[in-house]
C-alpha cells in the first residue's frame, strides 16, 4: 500500500484536481499529474489518474449524446488510437527524464498563454485533414500525461459551430479516449504495478468528493479568479516537473 506520508500529499492533490474538474468540466489531469510526479513515477501517476477520469467523466457525461457529430468522431478516432498507441509505448519504455521535461514544458506553455490572455477567436474553420495531427498528438499527450483534452478542444471548436454539438462530441471523445487509454495501459502491464489498484481504490472516493465539492462551488467562485489561480498552481507544478526531469539524469 502507498506509504502514509505519500498519501498525506496525494489526497489533497487529487481532491483539488477533481474539484477543478467539477467547477470547469476539464483540467483534472493537468492539475494532478505535474504534482503527482513529485511523489511517484510518471508511469504510475498517469494510469492512476486515468481511472479517476473515467469515473468522473462518466458521471458528468454528455447530457445529449444524440447531438454528437459522428463524422468528426470517424475522422478523429483512427489517428487518436494511433497516438494513444505511440504514447503508451513511450510511457512504458522511455526513461523518466524526457517525458517529465516535455510535460513540464507543455504545462508551462499552456500557463504562459493563459496568463497572457488568448488572442481573439477566429471563425475560420479547420480543414478536415487537420484531424490527423490533432488526433495523433492528442492521443500521444493523453497517453503520456492525461492532457489531450485541450488538443481535441482546439480541433473540434474550429470544426463544429453548434455549441450543443461541440459539447456532446468533446464529451464522447474524452470519455472514449479514457477507455482506450485504460485498455492500452492494461495491455502494456501498467496496471500490474504493485499498489496501483489499491491506491486507486483508496483515492477514488477522494476524486468523487472533489468532483462534488467543485460542482457545488462552481457558482461561488469568480471564473476569472479561478482561472488565474489554476494557471499559477499549474506553472509551479510544471516547473517542478521540469526540475524532476532534469535531476533524474544525474
Amino acid at each position: 500500500m502507498m506509504p502514509v506520508e505519500t498519501l498525506a500529499f496525494v489526497v489533497p492533490v487529487i481532491f483539488v484536481a477533481y474539484a477543478v474538474f467539477g467547477m470547469t468540466g476539464f483540467g483534472a489531469a493537468m492539475v494532478a499529474v505535474p504534482v503527482l510526479v513529485q511523489f511517484m513515477p510518471l508511469q504510475f501517476a498517469v494510469p492512476l489518474v486515468v481511472l479517476f477520469d473515467l469515473a468522473c467523466t462518466a458521471l458528468v457525461g454528455g447530457s445529449n449524446w444524440r447531438r454528437v457529430s459522428l463524422d468528426e468522431l470517424k475522422r478523429l478516432f483512427p489517428w487518436l488510437l494511433l497516438g494513444i498507441g505511440l504514447g503508451v509505448t513511450l510511457l512504458h519504455n522511455a526513461g523518466a527524464r524526457w517525458p517529465l521535461m516535455l510535460l513540464g514544458g507543455f504545462v508551462l506553455a499552456v500557463c504562459i498563454r493563459g496568463l497572457r490572455g488568448s488572442p481573439a477567436k477566429t471563425n475560420i474553420p479547420l480543414h478536415a485533414y487537420w484531424a490527423l495531427p490533432f488526433g495523433v498528438f492528442g492521443g500521444i499527450f493523453s497517453a503520456l500525461f492525461g492532457t489531450g483534452g485541450p488538443i481535441y478542444t482546439i480541433y473540434l471548436s474550429r470544426r463544429l459551430d453548434a455549441l450543443d454539438q461541440f459539447r456532446a462530441t468533446i464529451s464522447v471523445v474524452i470519455l472514449s479516449s479514457g477507455v482506450l487509454r485504460a485498455a492500452a495501459f492494461g495491455a502494456a502491464g501498467l496496471y500490474g504495478q504493485a499498489d496501483i489498484l489499491s491506491a486507486a481504490a483508496v483515492l477514488l472516493p477522494v476524486s468523487l468528493a472533489g468532483l462534488y465539492a467543485g460542482s457545488r462551488l462552481r457558482t461561488l467562485v469568480s471564473p476569472g479568479l479561478l482561472k488565474r489561480a489554476i494557471l499559477v498552481l499549474l506553472a509551479i507544478a510544471g516547473a517542478g516537473a521540469l526540475y524532476r526531469g532534469w535531476i533524474s539524469a544525474s
